[in-house]
């Protein structure tokens, strides 16, 4: 570097006084002029100081861990920043003497420290530049002093209250036993039950009672059988076992286990194993009837009653169970309308009990808590049919929808019959529409009613169309079936598939009438 130009052997004698200032300061200084004006001024520095490359900000200046601020001190609190000066010192500074730098353009100042101060002082300027509201330094503030203050009007704000949670609701103490033991794990819970809780409302349990007391002599007594099992049985358990003996054709036996039973103290009094009992002997005409029966109706509790009238019925005891209800409707004693529907269906199959029947369907009507099944329904429905009751007929079909049931292929198909019983095809065939669109799935007894109905309304593509489908569904055709479809033909003037629909009858073991043959003969 000693042998570098002097700087006054270059440069014209106006700019000597910057280059000298330059070599009081170490550095060293080439131009060079040109003849389009642009001059080129290499500095250069001392052998005083090395050159070395440049560092990257964030090597220059290292991030530091940051230090939490003081104890009441806000970081984000400035200062105004001065935005005016006073005039003397503007115009103080408009007499100053410019420095080397700024006359000469050419010549830049490149030291280090130089940069570092001018960064700095910009980033105090851009800083001084930004002005905060008053309402924004008293937000930020208020994030390092606590809770943010509310405003005038809400400070007496009311907050719902939480919802109550169970776990919270809930007593403290162990969890009660599951009431339900065959909906949970039967593994789970047997291990915690004890024997007598498994076995004296299990059915199989009771119903292999009853088996084992069959296979017994009839000269020994049932006790050696139901002695080993008392212990674990309760009251209501042996109901089951009377029943399945009943059901067995032991009468005797049945009564018997109740003889015994009443020995018992842990398992009598219970109207439950009576009921039972009284059933099985009513059913087997076997049971002794009381001289007078408005003190035993008195007396008897409602289980009991009911179940004398459904023995009576199931044994075709229709004078006595007739009788009962009487005296229990005298005594103004409410019963069950399963036991007017199981009544009336029985009488209605004699045509000289009508007049019963009517008399048992004014006292349903006149019932204010009916409660029929979907079953019972249909039988009193069936029966009205007979009767040619259709308005009941269809005023149960109406109250039952009411209810809130839906209807069964049984009951639309009861009510499809009725209508046509009663000439009102049209009705009846906007049934089989609803049918239809409920996606009600047609039997055998559905399909037949259905092509009846358009037989009679002579429709012959429909009645086709539900014979093919009773075929798909895999239903063999009754003979009523494949006549209908024969008179229907025969009527057209179809004569080959008459003679189809003969000779798929013959194939499916039905024999021709001679009105058929006749008519396939002309």
């Amino acid at each position: 570097m000693s042998s570098m130009v002097s700087p006054a052997n270059l440069c014209p004698h106006w700019e000597t006084r910057a280059l000298h200032e330059l070599e009081r300061s170490g550095r060293f200084v080439l131009g060079m002029d040109f003849p389009n004006t642009r001059r080129i001024v290499l500095v250069a520095r001392s052998g005083e100081r090395t050159y070395r490359r440049k560092l990257p900000k964030n090597l220059r200046y290292p991030r530091r861990a940051k230090s939490p601020p003081e104890f009441g001190t806000d970081r984000f609190w400035k200062n105004k920043p001065i935005t005016g000066q006073p005039t003397s010192h503007r115009d103080s500074n408009r007499n100053e003497i410019p420095s080397p730098a700024d006359e000469n353009p050419w010549v830049g100042n490149y030291d280090d420290d130089d940069e570092e101060r001018e960064e700095q002082e910009e980033e105090k300027e851009g800083a001084d530049d930004i002005a905060w509201d008053p309402d924004e330094i008293e937000a930020i503030s208020s994030l390092f002093r606590g809770r943010i203050p509310q405003k005038p009007g809400k400070q007496n704000r009311e907050r719902p209250l939480p919802l109550p949670l169970p776990y919270k609701i809930r007593p403290l103490g162990f969890p009660s036993p599951k009431k339900h033991a065959r909906m949970a794990s039967s593994t789970a819970i047997s291990s915690r039950q004890s024997l007598s809780k498994k076995i004296y409302k299990n059915p199989s349990f009771l119903i292999g009672l009853a088996k084992e007391i069959r296979s017994l002599p009839p000269e020994e007594a049932l006790s050696t059988v139901l002695n080993k099992w008392s212990r674990f049985l309760r009251k209501g358990s042996l109901s089951l076992t009377i029943r399945e003996l009943g059901h067995m054709g032991l009468p005797n036996r049945a009564l018997q286990t109740f003889c015994w039973a009443q020995k018992q103290p842990h398992l009598f009094p219970d109207d439950r194993i009576l009921a039972s009992t009284v059933e099985v002997l009513a059913r087997n005409r076997e049971l002794k009837m009381p001289f007078d029966l408005q003190k035993f109706t008195s007396l008897a509790s409602k289980s009991v009653i009911e179940a004398m009238l459904r023995g009576f019925i199931k044994g075709g005891s229709l004078e006595l169970a007739w009788k009962l209800l009487v005296v229990a409707k005298d005594g103004r004693r409410l019963l069950d309308p399963s036991v007017y529907a199981k009544l009336i269906l029985e009488l209605g199959k004699n045509p000289d009990k009508n007049t019963l029947v009517l008399t048992l369907l004014e006292d349903l009507g006149e019932r204010d808590d009916l409660k029929l099944n979907q079953q019972d329904c249909t039988a009193i429905m069936k029966v009205c049919i007979r009767l040619g009751k259709f308005e009941i007929v269809e005023s149960l079909f109406d109250w039952f929808r009411r209810s809130g049931h839906d209807p069964s292929v049984v009951m639309y198909t009861t009510l499809i019959h009725s209508r046509c019983s009663e000439k009102k095809y049209r009705e009846a065939l906007a049934v089989v529409w609803e049918m239809e669109g409920s996606n009600c799935l047609f039997d055998l007894p559905a399909y037949r009613v259905v092509i009846k109905l358009f037989v009679a309304l002579n429709d012959l593509s429909r009645a086709v169309r539900y014979f093919l489908k009773l075929k798909e569904a895999g239903f063999s055709p009754t003979y009523d079936i494949y006549r209908d479809l024969f008179t229907m033909y025969m009527v057209s003037g179809r004569v080959a598939k008459c003679k189809e629909i003969c000779k798929e009858t013959e194939m499916a073991g039905f024999v021709l009438d001679e009105q058929m043959k006749s008519q396939l003969l002309q």
